[in-house]
């Protein structure tokens, strides 16, 4: 492979698993790449560990704000609605933001979930056990961050399939299979997603006007900043922003995860065996296929990044599974080492945009794969898992399993 074959554009590239091969290359070789759009003016590829973590505490050199986070450039209509999402500020409005939603996630109220996160679990291995077999995918990953996330913004239980289905659009629009007509609608599926979403915040908001109760949707709408509280378009903003950074990836990384261990049995047999390894796992699990594959930031002036020099108004996107395989930072890094320490990965993003949910996921995760490890035996693929095509989120979307049949704790 050579440098003309880099593609990280092409969805259909990233749907057969993540390139490492074009990131080695480019870690290697080209470390700051110029890429070239068929539909856009064009990208800075950042694939190094340190130089991602320089552009990420620089926020005012490389903004998240002048054209979003995403790679595609929004339409220039759209772009007011993009940066009012948390995701897409810059100081000093994204830490008043981000000082807002942080009541929600302190380690306390964190470690105050843990026994209904363990119920929640419990319950949907109950689901899945006498059977034998499953979508790991549908049947696990997706239901227990949903679950979360929908219990602590108060979402009706009648509600969360819809929840469910329309974050799937939201995520995926390069995948025709979350599309009705079975095509991928690129922007158009998003922009259709986001909209009923925002329609089913706005229904969410006025229950928590009408009926408060001890829970986020409530505090959000109780909440002041600046003297004022929260209009509707920015509590709407934020539920977007806590369904796809608190369902949509802690789903990934779990669905990841589990197939990084059947993958690496001798590796799952180890943690069976020592279940006190769960915590460095997890840590594993995150840097080797994280949720993310990258996300975009705006140069604000003339910059350098390994004496390769960036104009002014470029966009730059960093590529996390890169960083989290950079030969500098990780001792063999293509390996699945449940005991890899240290293992600092930037899973979470680095800086500014360190994901606020970060002690949640892990809570999450630590709860999933403990009950799986205690409950589920002798799991393995009976398919090859479907990826989700996209270049955005490293996702499986399908991942067909069986193991011994077992029985439900409530039996």
């Amino acid at each position: 492979m050579q440098l003309a074959d880099i593609d990280l554009t092409n969805p259909d590239i990233f749907q057969r698993g993540t390139p490492h091969e074009m990131f080695a290359l480019l870690r290697r070789e080209a470390p700051v790449f110029w890429h070239h759009e068929t539909d856009g003016p064009g990208f800075w590829a950042v694939t190094k560990y340190d130089d991602l973590k320089f552009v990420s505490r620089s926020p005012q050199l490389f903004s998240s704000a002048r054209q979003g986070t995403l790679t595609r450039d929004p339409d220039p209509k759209d772009l007011p609605y993009v940066q009012a999402i948390m995701l897409n500020m810059d100081p000093p409005k994204h830490r008043q933001y981000r000082a807002l939603v942080s009541r929600a996630f302190t380690p306390r109220i964190i470690q105050d979930l843990q026994p209904s996160i363990r119920a929640m679990v419990d319950k949907i291995i109950d689901g899945i056990i006498e059977r034998g077999e499953c979508d790991f995918v549908e049947d696990v990953a997706a239901r227990l961050p949903l679950e979360v996330i929908c219990e602590m913004m108060g979402v009706p239980e009648e509600d969360r399939r819809q929840i469910y289905d329309v974050g799937n659009k939201m995520v995926a629009f390069d995948d025709p299979d979350y599309h009705a007509d079975g095509r991928s609608v690129n922007e158009r599926g998003a922009e259709e997603a986001f909209a009923e979403m925002f329609v089913y915040a706005t229904k969410l908001r006025e229950l928590a006007l009408a009926v408060p109760s001890d829970n986020l949707a409530t505090a959000l709408v109780k909440a002041e900043l600046d003297g004022e509280t929260l209009d509707e378009t920015d509590f709407n903003f934020f539920f977007l922003l806590l369904l796809i950074a608190g369902n949509e990836t802690t789903r990934t990384v779990t669905s990841n995860g589990m197939l990084s261990l059947l993958e690496h049995p001798a590796q799952l047999a180890e943690l069976r065996r020592n279940p006190a390894l769960l915590p460095s796992a997890i840590e594993e699990i995150l840097r080797f296929a994280p949720a993310v594959h990258c996300f975009r930031r705006q140069t604000t002036a003339a910059a350098e990044i390994r004496g390769q020099k960036i104009e002014p108004d470029q966009k730059v996107i960093l590529w996390y599974p890169s960083a989290n395989r950079d030969e500098d930072i990780f001792r063999d890094p293509d390996s699945f080492d449940i005991r890899r320490s240290p293992n600092e990965h930037v899973a979470f993003g680095f800086g500014e945009h360190f994901c606020l949910g970060a002690n949640l996921a892990r809570l999450e995760l630590n709860e999933v794969f403990r009950g799986i490890l205690a409950r589920v035996d002798d799991m393995e693929l009976t398919a090859p898992p479907r990826r989700l095509r996209s270049t955005f989120i490293n996702g499986v979307k399908e991942m067909q399993v069986r193991f011994r049949p077992g029985r439900p704790l409530a039996a």
